[in-house]
């Protein structure tokens, strides 16, 4: 008799199983409902197809819909690998490469036969209805292990170029996997995958852009077609994601940037914001709010070169580790004839800066430190660049140039804890006063990373007791610790703002960095006399001005807080007779502050209601001829019902209080 395999299941019973035995035979020995539902297994912490044999002894937990992120990370895996089948038997010649999941679906990049057109929108509804197609088929997933030579060579007689590159390429030793797809389609994947095509559900996903992509991400390479889908559980997730997406297209911050005539961009400077008057309007009010924040918290603002050295670069390890997000600068004078190279293979290299992190260690060591000097906390609206692919911007939310709340806190070792604890309390008031709940991620180590089991325990630990202290390691403010998503350096702390249509976007962060004061050898005299090195602590709050206008202009669907409002009220005459009234109504709100246009067109009011109302202008103040006589107002809400007459004192009591910021209220 052939040795027995012991598998361990969550409540700790054991069973003894034979060599052959799959997850999916445990799932029926314990009932049918559960040989339904099981969709995979959790094999010793590694999720696999439940029709995979176990190996040996193994701890066993089955994967259900109960287990929502594993489930649908299955489940839109599966739903990529269908969508290739479908494109391929739909369009032969057709090249495929590769499809993830992603947070909310799935894409997959794939060629088009040189006969026809890159594919398109119109395409869509014909894959779509091909991948119900294979689903209702019901095809068995079979995965299979290939060797190197045999797999490559498949690919190359189906004039599949980027499948057999990527496998010859792939390390030698490391096991091939394909699936098949019944017995009539297979594509090269580590997998898992459910146990047949059937297994998801045909109503509940659809497939919702296309877009260019290059193979392996490089634009020098192929150009293919990317595919995008969003994929789910059942009908119910996906028609609440659709109007989830819905509601977000009606906010998308590039649609409201252009009808508030707030900013734009072009090809002419890719990843970089042209901001109009009134999207600048928004920048400065949030720069003067964040610098009255900072001031009050006892931070020094500085401004420090955009261009520097790549010895400096090379110092601090940007440039062996992260030159090729940089933009990088001959330095010698360019040629100017008309033949020969423009910069010669002798000119020394700079970099326009990435980060501000080097450069506020280089101010903090001009000059002897004394441990009495520390903390030090150094502030910049620091504008940065970096070299992100075209493909991967995205209006305000992904650019190449952004200007970072920036601050780096150097401190002894003992003020650690108390300046986590400081900036937590700082960034709490921060996200109240712009009206976002959020919750606090603790990353932790990650597998690859500088530094002892020690050095990382105490990092994590200063952390951890920084929220504690401080009262946000609640339910209420989302804690969680996330083990192995840290830097490389230090764990972190993150900050996820929830908007208004349940979206969280991370923004905040602190972290504490005892390797770069190292590298570029930044020291303070300690009480012993001795050079010691500071702890750097590296902080943002909004993140970056873009990035963190476009949340907000989403967040409000483009109605912003009165203070923030480019325009807070605009002045609208019904008639010409109240012309002169309305010009006084606008001194009135001017001189108290309050940022205000008029509308004096001869143009029917409701027109004129209208067209403020799509510009997001929050107070619509209207004057006619009685208005006019007994010096009062109809003020006109944005979003409200009706409208309210006041005398004119009243008014600009009212905006008044409305126009000043949360922190001077």
């Amino acid at each position: 008799m052939s040795e027995m395999f012991r598998i361990t299941l969550p409540d700790g019973s054991v069973r003894e199983v034979a060599p052959g035995t799959t997850p999916a035979d445990i799932a029926a020995a314990i009932g049918p409902g559960l040989a339904k539902a099981a969709m995979a297994a959790r094999v010793d912490g590694e999720v696999r197809d439940i029709m995979r044999p176990f190996e040996g002894d193994a701890q066993l937990a089955l994967i259900t819909a109960k287990d929502e992120a594993d489930a649908l990370e299955l489940v839109r895996h599966d739903y990529a690998h269908i969508l290739a089948e479908a494109v391929q038997a739909l369009y032969p010649g057709t090249q495929i490469t590769f499809g993830p999941a992603t947070d909310d679906g799935f894409y997959y990049d794939v060629k088009a036969p040189a006969t026809r057109e890159p594919f398109g929108m119109d395409d869509l509804p014909a894959i779509e209805e091909k991948m119900r197609e294979i689903i209702r088929a019901d095809k068995p997933l079979k995965r299979e292990v290939w060797s190197r030579e045999a797999l490559i060579e498949k690919w190359r007689a189906e004039g599949e170029t980027f499948k057999a590159e990527w496998a010859a390429e792939l390390p030698e030793g490391e096991e091939l996997t394909v699936y098949w797809s019944g017995g009539d389609w297979l594509d090269m994947c580590r997998g898992p995958h459910l146990a047949s095509t059937g297994k998801v559900a045909a109503d509940a996903f659809k497939l919702t852009r296309v877009s260019g992509a290059y193979w392996r991400g490089d634009q020098k390479n192929a150009q293919l077609t990317r595919i995008y889908g969003t994929g789910w559980l059942n009908k119910k997730q996906l028609d609440a994601h659709l109007t989830k997406l819905e509601e977000a297209a009606k906010r998308d911050h590039r649609r409201l940037g252009a009808e508030m005539d707030l900013f734009h961009l072009q090809q002419e400077a890719h990843g970089s914001v042209f901001w109009h008057p009134k999207g600048y309007l928004i920048w400065r009010e949030l720069e003067a709010y964040m610098r009255r924040a900072i001031d009050a918290a006892g931070y020094r603002e500085v401004k420090t070169p955009q261009v520097m050295d790549a010895r400096q670069w090379e110092q601090s390890g940007h440039w062996g580790k992260y030159r090729e997000n940089m933009f990088v600068i001959p330095d010698e004078v360019p040629n100017v004839d008309d033949e020969g190279p423009i910069v010669s293979d002798d000119a020394d290299w700079m970099a326009l800066k990435p980060m501000n992190c080097p450069a506020h260690v280089l101010i903090f060591r001009q000059g002897i430190k004394s441990y009495r000097d520390l903390p030090m906390r150094f502030y910049e609206n620091g504008c940065c660049h970096r070299n992100e692919p075209h493909g991967a911007l995205h209006g305000l939310m992904r650019v190449r140039q952004f200007t970072q709340d920036d601050a780096h806190i150097f401190c002894r070792e003992d003020q650690i804890v108390a300046e986590v604890q400081a900036f937590c309390e700082l960034a709490d008031r921060i996200y109240r006063d712009f009206g976002f709940t959020y919750s606090i991620k603790l990353a932790l180590r990650p597998e690859k990373r500088f530094g002892s089991e020690e050095m990382w325990d105490k990092a994590e630990a200063e952390l951890r007791d920084a929220v504690v202290r401080a009262g946000l390691a609640t339910e209420q403010y989302g804690w969680e610790e996330l083990p192995g998503e840290g830097a490389f350096y230090a764990p972190k702390l993150e900050w996820h703002l929830t908007d208004a249509i349940g979206r969280t976007w991370q923004v905040g962060t602190i972290q504490s960095d005892r390797v770069l004061p190292e590298r570029l050898d930044a020291s303070y005299v300690a009480e012993d006399g001795e050079r010691h090195r500071p702890v750097m602590l590296h902080r943002a709050i909004f993140g970056s001005y873009e990035r963190f206008i476009g949340i907000l202009i989403e967040h409000f669907a483009g109605r912003l807080p009165v203070w923030l409002a480019p325009v807070q009220a605009v002045v609208a005459t019904i008639v010409s007779d109240a012309d002169d009234y309305a010009r006084e109504v606008a001194e009135a709100l001017k001189a108290a502050g309050i940022r205000t246009d008029t509308d004096l067109r001869n143009e029917k009011i409701n027109y004129k209601v209208r067209e403020h109302s799509l510009a997001k202008v929050p107070n619509l103040v209207v004057v006619g001829k009685r208005e006019a006589e007994e010096r009062t107002v109809a003020l006109r809400v944005l979003g409200g019902e009706g409208q309210r007459v006041m005398p004119l004192d009243d008014l600009v009591a009212l905006l008044s209080g409305e126009a000043t910021p949360p922190d001077l209220r």
